[in-house]
């Protein structure tokens, strides 16, 4: 008899309503979560400008305290690796690749090695050389121009920066030439200016000569 009456209910239209609300409560619930979660992602991509990274990125911009040259010699670095002649450390220097430390890191007390180097570069923020934009754009001074360039980021660009965790990290991945450099398909607006760490655009060869930084 028991059993009989439970079929009853379990077959009765309340039943199956409150079945058909609670799948949908259930539906409704895990959407607006999927949701809220993709619009914080994208959140977090687009305040990468602001100095809010991806959720577990902490920003790491270069000290005043990293120009300390009499502290500790650090036991690792990271350089710009592919160089032919020069290499650039993320502690700012840079020298020639026969000076490069089994650590990775370029002998400072060695001739020609320069520390937070402008050389090749312009005001406007663009250089001839690769490592020497990287090397300039690693002085602490240089923090506020690259905010600059991660509040005006858009797009793929954005993109591209998500995966950019520090100081070293952003100064390799601006100043490699980029679509900005160029003026026709086969031509750079300056070839002689053609690694930027900043916002300008590298001017017309035409333009005439730019002052050094």
């Amino acid at each position: 008899m028991l059993t009989a009456v439970v079929l009853r209910f379990l077959r009765s239209k309340l039943f199956l309503t409150a079945i058909f609300f609670a799948s949908l409560t259930y539906f409704l619930v895990s959407f607006y979560s999927d949701g809220s979660a993709m619009l914080a992602s994208g959140e977090d991509v687009h305040e990468l400008g602001s100095g809010r990274r991806p959720l577990g990125h902490v920003f790491q911009w270069q000290g005043p305290e990293d120009n300390n040259e009499t502290k500790t010699k650090p036991s690792f670095c990271r350089n710009s690796v592919q160089g032919k002649a020069l290499i650039a450390d993320d502690k700012g220097y840079v020298c020639n690749r026969q000076n490069v430390l089994p650590n990775g890191c370029c002998k400072p007390d060695t001739e020609g090695t320069k520390h937070y180097s402008c050389e090749t570069c312009h005001t406007n923020g663009c250089c001839s050389i690769y490592e020497y934009c990287i090397s300039c754009c690693l002085q602490p001074e240089k923090k506020e121009v690259l905010q600059d360039v991660l509040g005006k980021a858009a797009g793929s660009l954005n993109l591209l920066l998500t995966s950019v965790s520090d100081h070293f990290e952003l100064c390799l991945t601006k100043c490699r030439t980029s679509s900005q450099s160029v003026q026709h398909e086969n031509s750079y607006r300056n070839p002689r200016a053609k690694h930027c760490y900043g916002e300008s655009l590298p001017p017309l060869e035409t333009e005439g000569t730019l002052t050094a930084a």
